[in-house]
């Protein structure tokens, strides 16, 4: 399925060289005291109908406790985005780094808990052995590719956080509620890869 990612890397190279307007973030909201760079790998299955790998976090953990994330992690000393999001995934997913096909590392995202996030696209193989660490992923499924990028598909919700209305965008998938952070990079991304404008299929 080198398909997808030929596609994938040329629509992203699209977007990327070109203005796509205001994406989403939560930098007004962030915690300027407690600030880490970290990095995230959106891992999509070279499969028909692509899929993206998607966690959920245990309820036991201290930042974001419960959601739906993509494997990823803070930086360590010395890494760049890239090397962490390597390396999360095989830590978390026991995803091999040889068997990841990278795209690019997208728009980054300033969270409101002081996290400054570097999504990065890449391509897996559809039949790869997942094997989640119990410490880091309560459990894990796909999601299609299309209903990420799907605009339809994502419901508008507003919040009062830290004094101010923060909107957000969250989405149910077979039981999983994406939302929060997860929903603003899928979101970005779907403006700068326009996948469903070129869809052929």
């Amino acid at each position: 399925m080198s398909g997808i990612f030929d596609r994938l890397k040329q629509l992203f190279d699209h977007g990327h060289a070109r203005d796509v307007g205001e994406l989403m973030s939560d930098a007004r909201f962030a915690d300027l005291d407690r600030t880490a760079d970290a990095a995230v790998l959106i891992a999509v299955t070279e499969r028909a109908n692509p899929t993206v790998l998607l966690t959920q976090r245990p309820r036991t953990m201290r930042d974001h406790p419960g959601q739906v994330a993509f494997p990823g992690g803070k930086l360590d000393d010395g890494e760049d985005a890239v090397e962490a999001a390597l390396r999360e995934a095989w830590e978390e997913l026991a995803i091999p780094r040889e068997h990841v096909r990278l795209i690019g590392t997208t728009d980054r995202y300033q969270t409101g808990t002081g996290f400054d996030i570097t999504p990065v696209l890449a391509t897996v193989p559809h039949d790869l052995p997942i094997r989640p660490d119990p410490r880091e992923v309560e459990s894990w499924f796909e999601c299609p590719l299309d209903k990420l990028m799907d605009a339809s598909q994502w419901e508008r919700n507003e919040v009062f956080w830290k004094g101010a209305m923060r909107e957000y965008l969250e989405m149910d998938h077979e039981g999983y509620r994406i939302w929060g952070v997860t929903a603003a990079i899928c979101w970005n991304l779907s403006r700068r890869i326009a996948w469903l404008d070129r869809h052929d299929g």
